[in-house]
């Protein structure tokens, strides 16, 4: 059964200096024929893959507040239209701290969004600059009091540590602010470069200066510890909580369970098979224009690489891979299928086990790609 769906915005304002997702400059596209496409979009794939209750709604890109509050109106109006939403839904929006009016969060929520998620980074001018961020420390703190003082009382940030010039202080002072404020739930990562983006292209040409492997692994240790003291629980490697404010969208991923993606460049998991829509915007109103859905990739996921993705993903979790649920789920144990891996992860101090679970030490959650690459290839 599908309970989750990511909605996704490809349009931004701005293009930070790390961003490598589908997204293009504001200026000039075509953004209501855009959300008309996503609409008929939404129609056509719940009369295909039909499904009782939706337990969670992200919407995110992009930059969804780069939608005008009537924009965000008509498109919010239209997902209680179309998708059947449980009376508990987590609903989920993205904003850039700098990007979201009054008006914005009265349609927000005025249409069930219970759930803000800020791209925040940091709280130092000087890394929010050097990053190509345009908000400021004081724009972001506003912002954050403004919406609960709106009602919004879930609210994540995310974080971005292992930043071109940042320091261990320039790090405590970030979570020293972010633990003064209304907020329940951190998502921090560490930088990552990808290509086609600007930090890309310095790095190419040696004028990125970025902290080595072992500042950036003592950034995490900071972390990790910093929000265990101040009641944020680690649920996940690079996500935090206060009790009961879990990312339940989050782990529909990380349990390796299906969900729709709608939208420019969105990626589904439906009854067993992946599908990959269209990126570049005129291609995908294209397609929908001409009454298809606007796949241009499918995938059937064969049980072998459900049991290696179940692997990778659920290790991602602090609580690891429950062990009747992978036989419940397989009709073999995990054992059966990865007793090797195990064992060799366990010799290097990276997995531990219990009767119950198979989990990262904290070793492990420090090497966890090193970890999730064991478990590829091996099940077949």
């Amino acid at each position: 059964m599908i309970q989750a769906a990511y909605i996704h915005i490809p349009f931004c304002t701005h293009i930070c200096h790390y961003c490598d997702f589908n997204k293009v400059f504001l200026h000039q596209q075509p953004v209501d024929a855009y959300i008309d496409a996503l609409i008929i979009e939404m129609e056509r794939t719940f009369e295909r893959f039909p499904t009782p209750r939706l337990q969670t709604v992200f919407i995110g890109g992009g930059t969804p507040t780069s939608l005008t509050a009537k924009q965000l109106e008509r498109l919010l109006r239209a997902i209680h239209r179309i998708v059947p939403l449980a009376s508990n839904v987590e609903f989920t929006v993205e904003a850039n701290p700098d990007g979201v009016s009054d008006e914005q969060l009265h349609v927000l929520k005025q249409w069930g969004v219970n759930r803000l998620s800020f791209g925040v980074q940091t709280f130092d001018d000087e890394l929010l600059t050097r990053i190509g961020r345009t908000h400021t420390k004081e724009t972001a703190i506003e912002t954050i009091e403004r919406a609960h003082e709106l009602g919004f009382y879930n609210i994540n940030i995310d974080l971005m540590y292992g930043l071109p010039t940042q320091t261990i202080a320039q790090l405590k002072e970030t979570l020293h602010m972010m633990f003064s404020l209304p907020i329940q739930h951190v998502s921090a990562y560490s930088l990552i470069i990808e290509p086609k983006t600007v930090f890309y292209n310095l790095m190419r040409k040696s004028t990125l200066s970025l902290p080595s492997q072992e500042e950036e692994a003592y950034m995490y240790e900071i972390i990790m510890e910093q929000m265990e003291q101040h009641g944020y629980k680690q649920y996940e490697l690079s996500n935090y909580a206060r009790n009961g404010f879990y990312s339940r969208h989050n782990m529909t991923y990380w349990n390796n369970e299906y969900y729709y993606g709608f939208g420019a460049g969105a990626h589904s998991y439906m009854n067993g098979v992946r599908y990959v829509n269209a990126g570049p915007i005129k291609k995908y109103i294209q397609l929908i224009q001409q009454g298809q859905l606007p796949y241009v990739d499918t995938h059937v996921v064969s049980k072998e690489e459900e049991m290696e993705e179940y692997m990778f993903l659920g290790l991602r979790k602090i609580e690891g891979i429950n062990k009747d649920e992978f036989f419940q789920r397989y009709g073999k144990t995990v054992h059966a299928v990865f007793n090797e891996a195990i064992a060799l992860q366990k010799q290097d101090g990276l997995l531990e086990e219990t009767d119950e679970a198979i989990f990262l030490t904290h070793r492990g959650k420090l090497l966890g790609n090193e970890v999730f690459q064991s478990f590829l290839g091996v099940s077949s």
